[in-house]
């Protein structure tokens, strides 16, 4: 019998052309395709530490606050003097009837000269996460056409949190709502 030797070729050339291509297509759909997240990050302010000694000082700025609990939203001006009071309803905070007051408020400041884009907010101990966001984003910024484009204008960017007193006021009548300004 005879046996064939098979002889030693050498090593066979990988050909990966085709799997290059698939990549190059490939690579971009699934860059295209992802979502990138974002994160933003708020940086928080330490409050304003009020002289309750002395209340007749008028040096100190005058602290916008927004108190809220569980019952209601509260925006006092100065600290603690009730401006305005959101209660809460079926669906929830009214965050768009406080941002239209806001912006009411921030107008009011505007035309009256005083510079103020700061604000307090107050915590009531059983007010959930989500609340806490989306005040914060209510009284930072709102949305606003500016030549034919949306965008955020600033309301109160200067964000302090602190906890809510204990014996926060729960009712203002409307007619003096405004009379504190």
């Amino acid at each position: 019998m005879r046996r064939r030797r098979l002889r030693n070729r050498g090593d066979a050339e990988l050909d990966i052309t085709s799997f290059m291509n698939l990549m190059i297509v490939l690579v971009p759909v699934l860059l295209l395709s992802l979502v990138f997240s974002q994160v933003r990050i708020l940086n928080l302010q330490l409050p304003v530490l009020a002289d309750a000694a002395n209340p007749d000082n008028i040096d100190e700025p005058q602290v916008l606050e927004l108190v809220i609990t569980p019952q209601q939203l509260s925006l006092n001006y100065p600290a603690g003097v009730p401006l305005k009071q959101f209660a809460v309803g079926q669906d929830g905070y009214d965050f768009a009837a406080l941002s239209l007051y806001l912006q009411d408020l921030k107008l009011t400041f505007q035309q009256q000269q005083i510079d103020k884009s700061d604000i307090v907010i107050l915590l009531d101990d059983n007010v959930d996460y989500q609340t806490i966001v989306s005040a914060m984003d209510t009284v930072r910024s709102f949305k606003a056409v500016v030549a034919a484009n949306l965008v955020d204008a600033e309301l109160f960017p200067l964000i302090s949190l602190g906890q809510a007193p204990q014996d926060a006021p729960t009712a203002v009548s409307d007619s003096n709502a405004g009379a504190q300004l």
